[in-house]
């Protein structure tokens, strides 16, 4: 047995930083009537009422006002009702970065439909097996997307919903090859929208901008609702793109951006160019950070403030470098909210997990009660996945995952579920699949495989056949063959003794 875990809360009102700017707007903490928890529309709701008129939504050469995007928001629930959704449905959307998948998520949330975004660059297998696993009333893609628009429709109020019910299906790789499928709440992401403008210091002038995808719980979580919570404007951009990124921020006038994986060592790989800090940005939020010499010349080099934080899908309440703080190397301390307080609490287990417990953990997974039962407990904690050290400060130091699961471009990757589709070739007998350092940080691809007597490694052939059954990102990179794989005892394959 080791050492009791131990618990640690921070203040829920920690001092400003010197560049942090007054707040989103009157503070959280002194509205009256607002309820203890809300609903992702409510929070709509209250902005739209302040300020209709005021631009939201940008995106390439089209702006939409709270009043203009509160209208389509209508028009789709109204498709929505006419393909006979309701309360606790759920709809599933290929999930592209365009404004109609910003409409149709918060129409869901407005309907009390349960939305399910997924990547559209996923195969037609990876896509009916997840039909097959949420059998979902309605599918959305781009062939079908605008007749949900096509009559106009009203709303009367902020729906059906309430904060505990679902709200989202996020699918994370699961280490079966099955697609766990993160139930979060309208509280869970009603909260990442007030807290995120007051962890990083937003006002009503902002304008944000995200280049992350919409299937995500980033973008949607803190760069969508964020900008709502905060009242500012938001620059929604189809793609990440290193070239032209500051051209963007440039264009639309934005002041932040988030940056997940290797976007921020991607930027600074691009050519210098003196006018690199001639934009208006000045905040960027990222998790987690590069070491400080690195930190401190990205922000030297594009003139904004950075500042790292780290959260999952599993709860948008992770942790994040306190105001007025800056622990170079570290993931912060527990985040707290701006108008309830303290909410958060983590400890550090006796394998050295990080766990959380907060108001803003999932539900479960979709129909998996036995993972489920694996990382969440009965009395609120969460099992992170993620080996951590306490420091005296109350921040963390991340260590490693502890759970299989290759993190690549910002998205977690299944081993098992690369092993499955390249297994299925016929010269390949036996394969394993694991990550391995990556020059531009998280991690790199690589499988090892041992082939039938008398067949050839051709790797191109290997990584043609992953392609057609795989997502790009999901498909090894690098390639070994070896005569035989190495065992336990127990039959399975040590992949700690692999030739990483």
């Amino acid at each position: 047995m080791g050492p009791e875990p131990s618990a640690r809360r921070t203040s829920g009102c920690p001092a400003r930083g010197p560049r942090a700017p007054a707040g989103p707007g009157p503070s959280l903490a002194y509205r009256p009537g607002i309820a203890e928890y809300r609903t992702i529309p409510e929070l709509f709701e209250e902005t739209l009422a302040a300020v209709p008129d005021k631009t939201w939504l940008l995106f390439e050469d089209d702006a939409y006002t709270y009043a203009e995007a509160h209208g389509r928001i209508a028009a789709v629930a109204a498709g929505l009702r006419r393909h006979g959704l309701a309360m606790g449905d759920i709809v599933l959307a290929t999930a592209r970065n365009d404004p109609r998948y910003v409409f149709l998520w918060l129409a869901a949330a407005y309907s009390g439909v349960i939305y399910l975004g997924v990547d559209p660059r996923q195969t037609d297998t990876e896509l009916d097996g997840l039909v097959q696993q949420t059998e979902p009333t309605l599918v959305v893609t781009d062939a079908n997307l605008d007749e949900l628009f096509a009559e106009q429709g009203s709303l009367d109020g902020p729906g059906p919903a309430t904060h505990d019910d679902p709200a989202v299906l996020i699918p994370t790789s699961g280490t079966t090859g099955r697609s766990k499928l993160v139930t979060q709440t309208h509280r869970a992401y009603a909260m990442a929208g007030e807290g995120f403008p007051w962890w990083i210091g937003l006002a009503e002038d902002d304008r944000l901008m995200t280049s992350l995808p919409l299937f995500h719980i980033n973008a949607p979580a803190y760069s969508v609702l964020g900008s709502v919570t905060a009242r500012a404007s938001l620059a929604l951009l189809p793609r990440f793109s290193a070239r032209g990124f500051l051209d963007s921020a440039r264009r639309h006038g934005a002041t932040q951006f988030n940056a997940i994986g290797a976007m921020l060592e991607i930027l600074m790989r691009q050519p210098e160019r003196p006018d690199d800090a001639d934009t208006p940005l000045r905040l960027a939020y990222a998790g987690p950070t590069p070491p400080e010499e690195r930190h401190l010349e990205f922000e030297r080099r594009f003139g904004l403030e950075l500042t790292s934080g780290y959260a999952m899908s599993e709860t948008t309440y992770g942790t994040v470098w306190a105001h007025g703080t800056r622990p170079y190397g570290t993931l912060g301390s527990p985040r707290q909210h701006p108008r309830l307080g303290v909410v958060n609490e983590a400890r550090v287990n006796a394998d050295g997990e990080l766990e959380l417990r907060n108001p803003a953990v999932m539900k479960g997974y979709w129909g998996m009660p036995e993972e489920t039962e694996r990382v969440l407990a009965p009395d609120g904690w969460l099992k992170t996945g993620d080996l951590v050290t306490e420091n005296e400060d109350g921040t963390y130091t991340f260590v490693g995952r502890r759970k299989e699961v290759i993190r690549r471009r910002g998205e977690n990757v299944a081993p098992a579920e690369i092993e499955e589709a390249l297994a299925s070739h016929p010269d390949v007998v036996e394969v394993a699949v694991v990550g391995v350092p990556s020059e531009l940080s998280e991690e790199d691809i690589k499988a090892f495989v041992v082939m039938r007597d008398g067949a050839d490694a051709d790797f191109d052939e290997l990584r043609d056949w992953a392609a057609q059954r795989l997502t790009a990102f999901k498909v090894p990179s690098l390639y070994e063959a070896l005569r035989e794989l190495p065992h336990t005892a127990t039959g399975r394959i040590a992949k700690h003794r692999l030739p990483t």
